[in-house]
């Protein structure tokens, strides 16, 4: 408690709310919440340090000038309370001089919920109604994205694959909530063949939502996991929203990844399947799978086509084929299907490999659910290497389940058997260690306290030989 209150008058205080604020992405709820439960406010960045754009240089201004304009106030209040023997006056200044972090913790949240209420909100419902006659009107094939996990990548391989004989649109980045759709929409041209767009899925009836206002052709559903389970409470509940991208087209035109498991009890007879086997009676084999890229060959009938591709991690073969299974059906030809999926590669922290020191890592922090684990330690144990590193915080947002999740993760470390298991202390970190120790873990486990330290100091961690599996990350704000 005493370090907690000294934490509140350090000179850094102002810059520490704004990376808070920053980090949150200046949503008050999530703010507030870890605000009072923070034990330490010179102790909040642990593994990224504020990013300073003009909005965040702004805000830390202000509370460093409001907080000092409350400290000027309260101590002339006091001197004057104590020249005239005034006792309410030496209690206010007192009480004035005191509360300022508190104060200005929460009165800095004021402006925000007034701008998002009367100028965000308004222009954000008029320019996705904007959209809506945009994608109703545009005449292209429109590729709708949806599920708890593999949306991005799965939304950049049919960029990548069908660039090569169409013009393609998709939603930049991870940019999938309604209003990065209408910023999408006012970008497009018209005369696209594609367009492609990320749903993603944050609470129940987001993706009906964005179903009614993007107007889609054709639905992929990537998979379902545990995740976001802090706004849909069950899975059941994420799968009625993300399927409710199938009820929108009818259940026509939907394809749906197989080899999600938790996916199957939900697929009906209409749906289209696609997996590293087989999809839309192309046959996949030959996979070969090194720290360099993947091959693979398609067959249907007479048509073979050999393919290679600079990703890596087997669970992407199946999302690969069907971009090639629906170039095929859009008229491209093989030696354009060839060149587009030589051209993927890995995306940033998901999957993507880097060699330092001798060795390599895996970047996969992007990821965050118990698929993606499931996938990356997949991948870990079918390479090759002289010593397995395993390193994770856990996973967020898992809800009322996060304990079994979490030891279910730990599980699966213990089954891909790496040599060397690194997680970061939190909340989550002893349910990790007891998957581990029921499934008979016995290579060396190590808790970091200081992730950021164990980021920046890598090089000196990693050796030569040796492959590094980092997967998911924490920001600040979850504990």
């Amino acid at each position: 408690m005493i370090k907690r209150i000294v934490s509140f008058f350090g000179p850094s205080y102002p810059k520490t709310l704004t990376y808070m604020l920053q980090s949150t992405e200046y949503e008050v709820g999530p703010y507030l919440a870890w605000y009072w439960r923070t034990n330490n406010f010179g102790e909040v960045a642990h593994r990224r340090t504020l990013a300073k754009t003009l909005r965040a240089k702004l805000l830390s201004a202000g509370l460093s000038i409001g907080m000092l304009i409350q400290i000027v106030i309260a101590i002339i209040i006091l001197i004057q309370g104590i020249k005239l023997q005034r006792g309410s006056d030496i209690y206010f200044g007192i009480a004035l001089l005191l509360s300022y972090p508190v104060v200005w913790a929460h009165i800095i949240v004021i402006p925000l919920t007034i701008a998002r209420i009367f100028i965000v909100k308004p222009k954000e419902r008029h320019a996705v109604k904007a959209s809506a006659k945009v994608f109703e009107q545009h005449e292209a094939v429109k590729i709708a994205v949806a599920g708890s996990y593999g949306k991005t990548t799965m939304k950049e391989l049919l960029l990548t694959v069908l660039s090569e004989g169409k013009n393609v649109a998709a939603t930049p980045a991870n940019k999938n909530v309604a209003i990065s759709h209408a910023h999408f929409a006012k970008k497009l041209s018209g005369s696209e063949d594609i367009v492609i767009i990320e749903y993603g899925e944050g609470a129940p009836g987001d993706v009906a939502r964005f179903a009614k206002t993007t107007k889609p052709t054709i639905g992929i559903i990537t998979g379902l996991a545990p995740a976001h389970l802090d706004k849909y409470k069950t899975l059941d509940s994420a799968a009625k929203d993300i399927l409710s991208l199938a009820d929108y087209l009818q259940d026509k035109n939907v394809y749906i990844n197989s080899e999600s498991e938790p996916l199957k009890k939900y697929k009906k007879s209409q749906f289209h399947s696609y997996s590293q086997q087989s999809v839309l009676g192309w046959k996949i084999d030959n996979i070969k799978i090194a720290i360099s890229g993947m091959t693979f060959v398609m067959s249907k009938d007479a048509d073979r086509i050999s393919l290679s591709t600079n990703l890596i991690g087997r669970h992407l073969i199946g999302s690969l084929a069907l971009c090639v299974a629906l170039a095929k059906q859009f008229g491209c030809s093989n030696e354009d299907i060839i060149a587009g999926v030589a051209k993927t590669s890995p995306f940033e922290h998901r999957m993507q490999p880097r060699e330092i020191a001798g060795g390599y890592i895996i970047d996969d922090t992007y990821n965050g659910n118990l698929e993606g684990v499931r996938a990356g330690l997949q991948l870990l144990q079918e390479l090759t290497a002289r010593r397995k590193v395993y390193v994770t915080p856990g996973l967020v947002d898992q809800g009322k389940e996060a304990k079994n999740v979490h030891q279910e993760m730990g599980k699966l470390i213990a089954k891909s058997n790496p040599n060397k298991v690194v997680l970061m202390k939190n909340s989550v970190t002893s349910w990790i260690c007891d998957g581990l120790s029921s499934a008979g873990y016995t290579g060396e486990i190590v808790i970091e306290k200081h992730p950021l330290d164990f980021y920046t100091n890598i090089n000196q961690i990693i050796a030569a030989g040796d492959i590094m599996l980092l997967q998911n990350d924490w920001t600040d704000n979850y504990k």
